[in-house]
């Protein structure tokens, strides 16, 4: 099943070759609402495959020898809800699909398939534990494993990324009917901010747009960021220092103390004198200070801007 999903991807990439089909895969397409929100995602998977199951029996369903087919199908469901958090979390890890400006079809279908099979290989494995392992190493129980994860999957994933079919027929005119895009469709005009950490596998991305301030605190720095309209803070393991120099390309976000970096297009108001400036930002009421050394950089920066 597993070859059979690698094969499907590579249709999907020949077809982008396709002068006909390549135009509507290549076109960018507003995330699946399961990929772009795996907590949520999870549950609606979760619970789907609960009510279905229980509904319906797909396959023969039964339950295992020690539970009931309730609690059976509960058990796999809650893991199988948990498996899409990890498989989605995993595939975020891979730049091609944490890319999110330049989603298309392709890499919708190709994280959809990849989640899946990861899906129905967490399944394979739960079945050593809730039903007899006596039957179950070999490739005929995984495949069948596999392809029920597809059965249950396929339709939730398919049922949210069909709601965005609006941008396939009209994308200037679909956010007047299907509502605003996501934050980062709104800024994909702007390069993706990607800090990284002291600790290799640790970054931080953000479009400049999102980014408040950033505040060092000890051996860490706190950024904070707007996301969806909701104020929030993460920290990452660096030095302001080394930050500073990570954002150097982005004149706008400016460090106006030894502590502090700011972006000036949300500077609302700054009080003060030669002494040092204090700055109020949009969309937080945090004070944040400019020392007497950053005064004639920030107002350089300031005066341009304004």
């Amino acid at each position: 099943m597993q070859l059979a999903a690698l094969n499907i991807i590579h249709v999907f990439l020949l077809l982008q070759n396709n002068v006909m089909f390549g135009f509507l895969l290549k076109k960018k397409y507003p995330r699946n609402y399961l990929i772009e929100n795996p907590g949520a995602g999870a549950v609606i998977i979760a619970l789907f495959t609960f009510l279905f199951v229980i509904l319906y029996k797909p396959l023969d369903t039964t339950a295992s020898q020690s539970l009931s087919f309730v609690a059976t199908i509960a058990i796999y469901s809650v893991g199988t809800g948990l498996s899409v958090i990890i498989f989605e979390w995993l595939l975020g890890r891979i730049r091609w699909f944490s890319d999110v400006k330049d989603w298309t079809l392709v890499r919708e279908a190709c994280s959809v398939l990849l989640v899946l099979c990861g899906v129905g290989t967490v399944i394979w494995l739960m079945g050593f534990f809730v039903e007899a392992p006596a039957d179950r190493l070999n490739l005929s129980t995984y495949f069948d494993s596999v392809s029920r994860a597809f059965l249950l999957g396929l339709l939730p994933f398919l049922f949210f990324s069909a709601l965005n079919y609006r941008y396939l027929l009209d994308p200037d005119d679909a956010g007047k009917t299907a509502g605003k895009l996501s934050q980062q469709e709104k800024t994909e005009k702007e390069p993706l901010v990607i800090i990284n950490s002291r600790l290799k596998k640790e970054e931080l991305s953000f479009f400049p747009d999102q980014f408040i301030y950033a505040e060092s605190d000890g051996n860490y720095v706190v950024f904070c960021l707007i996301k969806d309209n909701v104020i929030k803070k993460e920290t990452i393991r660096n030095s302001i220092t080394n930050v500073e120099e990570q954002l150097k390309a982005f004149p706008d976000l400016l460090r106006t103390h030894r502590a502090f970096i700011v972006n000036m297009k949300k500077i609302t108001g700054k009080k003060g004198n030669i002494l040092g400036y204090q700055l109020t930002l949009s969309d937080t009421g945090s004070l944040i200070p400019v020392s007497r050394n950053n005064i004639p950089k920030f107002d350089e920066a300031f005066s341009k801007l304004n």
